[in-house]
Order: structure tokens, then sequence, then C-alpha cells
């Protein structure tokens, strides 16, 4: 391969390829002469400008629920009509594959990117788009040892890469920690719609790795919707009664310590656990069942960050269409040619420059948002 010079690269015109994948999975790599940090720059950015909003779900801890959540909540947002991918972030246990059935499936590079598998079911009008490092293994007993090095490149091609088209939403599952996985993608989506969904279970050590995760998103200035806090009771099969297996070291009055609302409370079910096994999230398995049930507040918290982006799109749309009407040709004839001084037309006059304020200020990006 041959190598440019300081003064080569700088004369390399800063040419696209237009192919969907990051240089890494180009069978014309070795050759190609046009500016790579250029094209994954560039790869990254559009890819971000087709997503409204991206939800990080993160915990400090593992074994909370994480992965559990990230499926459920998309399943549960897909089910509210929104278009929804999964990005499987967790390196050394991407899970994802499987809750959503396909454990075991494969990907191909294509010129718009790497492959995605969309899940259906019932009630969804776009399947949920996941991406996962699972797809790229031999099997999903392989064990993943990297360096943090190759993990900042993952994460990169995770959203760069995959083929994740136009969505409202991409939930982001996050491996447990605060580490270079977190940060390189906090890094990477700086200025986009980013929130965050923490989850904990009960007990106090939980608790306190959970709080780390949330000081982290107060000191990035990322913004926290609430918290799930999951294995929150259990209703005995036999008299229906609920009684908690896990300690309730106080999670409510921890979490509004850092403002940090409690969204919902997740029980411990076997249906829960067979639908993760089955490859279908249980919002969509049995959305009438008790646990399904318990995702629905923070399905909905989420929501709303969807509903409210729709309507500010909405809204400078029509100013945009109002603002080119309103300097119509026909329009401003119209208007002179009634009567100078004349009450209506100087009541009409007022009423679209109203209109057209109304507008604007409607269309302005909601304070405190991502």
């Amino acid at each position: 391969m041959d190598f440019l010079t300081p003064e080569e690269k700088a004369s390399v015109t800063k040419t696209d390829c237009g192919l969907g994948h990051a240089c890494q999975f180009c069978p014309k790599e070795a050759g190609c002469k046009l500016d790579k940090p250029y094209h994954n720059k560039v790869l990254i950015e559009r890819r971000l400008q087709e997503i409204d909003q991206i939800i990080v779900v993160l915990a400090n801890k593992g074994g909370v629920g994480k992965s559990t959540v990230s499926a459920n909540l998309a399943a549960g947002l897909a089910r509210e009509g929104f278009r929804v991918g999964v990005a499987d972030a967790d390196i050394h246990g991407p899970n994802q594959s499987r809750f959503f059935g396909f454990a075991g499936a494969k990907i191909r590079t294509t010129p718009a990117g790497l492959q995605t598998h969309g899940f259906v079911a019932d009630g969804i009008d776009h399947p949920v788009e996941v991406g996962s490092l699972a797809f790229m293994l031999e099997d999903d007993t392989t064990p993943i040892v990297w360096r943090d090095a190759y993990k900042h490149d993952f994460i990169h091609h995770l959203i760069g890469s995959f083929d994740w088209g136009s969505l409202d939403f991409l939930v982001v599952d996050m491996p447990p920690g605060t580490g270079n996985e977190l940060i390189t993608l906090c890094d990477m989506l700086e200025g986009s719609n980013v929130s965050a969904v923490l989850v904990t279970s009960p007990q106090a050590v939980a608790q306190m790795d959970s709080l780390k995760a949330g000081r982290f998103c107060r000191e990035r200035g990322l913004p926290v919707i609430g918290a799930a806090v999951n294995m929150a009771g259990v209703q005995c099969p036999n008299c229906h009664e609920e009684f908690h297996l896990f300690p309730d070291a106080g999670v409510a009055e921890a979490l509004g310590k850092l403002d940090i609302r409690k969204l919902a409370e997740i029980p411990l079910s076997p249906d829960l656990a067979l639908g993760s096994d089955r490859g279908e999230p249980v919002v969509t398995a049995m959305p009438d069942s008790v646990v399904a049930r318990a995702f629905a507040p923070m399905i909905e918290a989420v929501s709303a960050l969807g509903r409210a982006g729709f309507h500010e799109a909405v809204a400078a749309t029509m100013q945009d269409v109002f603002a080119e009407n309103l300097n119509d040709e026909d329009l401003q004839a119209a208007m002179s040619a009634l009567a100078e001084g004349d009450v209506l037309g100087a009541e009409l006059s007022d009423l679209l420059n109203q209109e057209a304020s109304r507008l604007k200020q409607a269309s302005q990006p909601a304070k405190g948002r991502g």
C-alpha cells in the first residue's frame, strides 16, 4: 500500500465516495486515494441527519436489565407508530439479536451500509431495525477480547456504518459502566437530540452504581428522561399477592437527589424472561399482561419526545408555507385592493402578522431538550 506524504494528504480533494459504510468494510480500501477520515466523518453526519431522537439506555452496573429495557422500550415505541432502531453497543454481551429473534443471523455489506435486521410483530407498522456486533460473530459463544481502540472504532461503525434509514428513535443498549464506549458515543453524538434512560434494581448496591451513571449524565450535560426500576417485586403464581424479592433501599429518594424521576417499576416475571429467550419482547408478545403494562409509563415518557419533535417540525413547515404564501403576489395584490384605511383590511393584515409570529414561536426548539 502506498502511503501519502503530509503534503499529498493536504492536496487530496475532500470528495466522498458515497458508500454507506466505513472504509474498513470496503474492498477498495487498499488502493483508495480519497480522504478516508473525511469519508468516515461524513458518513456519521449523514446517518445522524436521518435520526430524530437517540435514547441511551445505561447503568453503571451489569445485570440490572438494560438490554431487556432497551428491547421493550424500542418495541413499545414501534407500537406507538414510531420508526425505531436498536443499536446494540454492549460489545462483550450483544444480546439484542436474540431478544428480537435473530440469534445466529448474519449480515452483508451493501453500498448503503451494513444490513440491519427488521423485527416485525402484530401492532407494529414499521419494523424495528436491529444492528448488533452479534451479526458479525461466528456464533453466540464467541468472546470479544478487544482493547479500547477497537471498541472506539466499533461504536463509530455501529452508528455510521449500519444502514438505519430514517428513524424517529434510535435506542442504544449500552454496556455496563461509564467508560470508553459511553464516552465515545457521547463525543460522537454531540449536538444531536440525545437523552438517557437509567436502569437499576431496588437493592442498595445496584442503586449506588446506577447513581454513578446519573452523575455522569449530569456532569456531561446529557438529559435524563427518568429511571426504570427493574426486578421491583414478584407476583405469587398461587395467591397472586405481590412481594419484593429484593429489599427497596429507597431508590426513589436516591434518584430524587439527582432530580431523576422514577418512570416505571418492572416486576420479576417468567413472561419477561421467556419473551427475551424466544425472541419477542413482552410488550408485543403479551401486550395486555401485567409486566407489559409496567413498561407503559416509560414508553409514554419517551414517546412524548417524539411527538414534541413532530409538532415542532410541522410548525416549522407551516411557518415556511405561511411566509411563502404571505409574500404571494396575488395575496399582496388582493390586500392592496382593499381601500386605504379600511377597517377590515387593517384587521386582516394584523391577523396575518399575528399568525406568522405564532408559527415562528411554535417552531422554536423546546427548552431543555438534548
